[in-house]
């Protein structure tokens, strides 16, 4: 069992080094991912210039300037003389929760191993202002959903959004099936000014949630719960096909 580690947060951060550690057990863990933390970097690939690989240690390694998608395609399409059996990336510093998977560098890079036809896992832990930062916890379920995933396998390219409480292991209630919720309109933007006096904007937090009901994900992490959100890539909207269709006749030639 070969697994790739990867994250948005750079090869150095706490929660990619903890993934790692946890998951040895399971087979032959191999690290590639950004030189630095690509958080927010969503699905973008870069194709206007070339990319550097750099071996940190044994079986780490870095893409300069490069974004979680870009790592995960380059270790699955000629960078290596063998093939993964299975993609996880994270542990994300940061919940990953309804809208912010739209966002979310640490969902991209698993969803470039779907695209490239491997069962792919994303794993967050939801850490908030004050929070225990509990990533040995979060490696735990990591641990214990992987050994489920290769004890029963789900089908092939299937991706699932884990989110983890920021609980010491033995708070966290479960582990649940989930659906994405929804946050409310991101806070205003941040203008500050350099020391020239020339504005510049940081953009503003997310939102709360808004659809955070029974059943979504924010709903379980709220109750101590870690949540399994099975993610799909079509983005078609079927349910309007047929309002669209209509409402285009007047245009039909």
């Amino acid at each position: 069992m070969r697994i790739l580690v990867s994250n948005d947060d750079g090869y150095r951060a706490e929660g990619i080094v903890h993934l790692a550690a946890a998951l040895s057990g399971h087979g032959s863990t191999t690290v590639f991912a950004p030189d630095r933390n690509r958080s927010g970097a969503s699905n973008s690939l870069t194709l206007d210039m070339p990319l550097r690989v750099f071996e940190a240690g044994p079986s780490t390694y870095f893409v300069s300037g490069g974004t979680p998608t870009d790592c995960v395609h380059l270790a699955l399409s000629g960078y290596f003389d063998f093939e993964f059996d299975l993609v996880c990336s994270g542990i994300n510093d940061g919940a990953n929760l309804g809208d912010d998977t739209l966002y979310s560098g640490t969902v991209a890079a698993a969803i470039e191993g779907r695209f490239l036809g491997l069962p792919t896992v994303a794993f967050s832990l939801c850490v908030e202002p004050g929070s225990g930062r509990h990533f040995d916890a979060a490696a735990r379920v990591a641990r214990e959903l992987v050994g489920r995933l290769l004890e029963q396998p789900l089908e092939r390219g299937f991706t699932l959004n884990v989110n983890i409480p920021d609980l010491p292991y033995e708070q966290i209630r479960g582990i649940v099936a989930t659906r994405l919720g929804n946050r409310h309109r991101s806070e205003p933007a941040i203008a500050i000014t350099d020391p020239r006096g020339r504005n510049m904007y940081w953009i503003g937090p997310a939102g709360e949630g808004q659809d955070a009901g029974e059943g979504t994900d924010f709903h379980a992490i709220s109750q101590g719960y870690v949540s399994v959100t099975p993610l799909q890539i079509d983005l078609t909207r079927h349910s309007a096909l047929a309002t669209v269709s209509q409402w285009l006749e007047p245009l039909a030639r």
